[in-house]
């Protein structure tokens, strides 16, 4: 019988449990898939932890790639055998095996492995519509990134540079500022060290920047507000730091008329036209080599609670993929 990671309770690491899971046969439009790669992602831990809440018992994980097994008698455009990546709900990727819609899967492009596909399709599709679709990011426009050693902040400067777009990048940690700066950005700032919003402000000569995307949350939100310019976006897509505490809009967004936006990417792959063309978008810019992804780690999924400590101990200075 294969196995999955089930969540029984909210809580640390501690609550990941490795069970024989029963997975039975697709549904009409449903694929079995074999998962050869699963994708790590900060967002599991906000599963786990309980901040975005989940029906208990619940599996856990969004992404990953491999080999179909079977596919429902609707299913149309993919076949026994095919490799496959996939990102959304259900959740449940950390799995041997996983039945999943075929409206959350694509075919992987030959020339592309599953290990870098399962760490591409939350990561590279988050950056899509950060800076594609809700933000779009222009040649010339310097724009702010926070956790720019990360997992999608190492895509997304890479991403920014191939439009001729330039990026000033926030770290936590002096250890990764090589990082950032290896994968495309021009500024690389520690904002445990320094006022990263002076920093900013000196850089662009005063004037600051147009948007800012933020991943970090709590701890930055006040310095991001100070180094926009006026009808500047602040773009807050993720919690690494905790959630943001209550927005003040007439203290903090309206001086400067900013626009304050929380993004999900379900929102921006909601159908399978957008999801594909997503997709290819990413996919291209992986076989052009614009973008080069380098994993950082690989676990077995047994130790996705080994995983889930390095990641939120900011020990994983890149993309990293569960190994079934």
């Amino acid at each position: 019988m294969p196995k999955s990671i089930v969540i029984k309770k909210n809580g640390g690491p501690e609550v990941l449990e490795l069970h024989d899971t029963d997975i039975g046969s697709p549904g009409p439009e449903e694929i079995k898939i074999k998962n050869t790669a699963i994708g790590l992602n900060y967002i599991d831990t906000y599963h786990r932890s309980g901040l975005y809440s989940l029906p208990l018992p619940s599996g856990i994980g969004l992404e990953g790639a491999g080999k179909i097994l079977e596919v429902g008698s609707n299913v149309i455009g993919f076949n026994k055998g095919d490799n496959i990546a996939y990102a959304g709900m259900p959740i449940g990727a950390y799995a041997e095996e996983k039945i999943i819609p075929q409206s959350i899967a694509v075919k992987i492009p030959d020339g592309i492995s599953d290990k870098v596909a399962a760490c591409l399709m939350t990561k590279g599709l988050t950056t899509n519509y950060l800076l594609c679709k809700t933000y779009k990011l222009k040649a010339n426009e310097t724009v702010l990134f926070h956790a720019a050693a990360g997992g999608v902040g190492q895509i997304f400067a890479q991403w920014a540079n191939s439009v001729g777009a330039k990026v000033i990048g926030t770290v936590g940690s002096d250890e990764k500022i090589k990082i950032a700066k290896d994968n495309g950005y021009e500024h690389v700032i520690n904002y445990t060290t320094s006022d990263f919003s002076e920093k900013v402000l000196e850089i662009t000569n005063g004037e600051g920047v147009p948007a800012v995307f933020d991943g970090v949350g709590k701890k930055t939100f006040q310095g991001s507000v100070k180094c926009l310019k006026k009808r500047g976006f602040l773009i807050s897509f993720g919690n690494a730091s905790g959630p943001l505490d209550l927005v003040n809009v007439a203290k903090e967004i309206q001086p400067k008329s900013l626009y304050l936006t929380r993004p999900t990417m379900g929102h921006y792959f909601g159908n399978r036209k957008e999801l594909q063309n997503g997709a290819d978008a990413m996919f291209e810019k992986i076989k052009f080599g614009m973008i080069k992804i380098k994993i950082f780690k690989e676990f077995k999924l047994k130790d996705a609670r080994i995983a889930h400590e390095q990641l939120e101990s900011r020990k994983l200075l890149g993309p990293c993929i569960l190994v079934p």
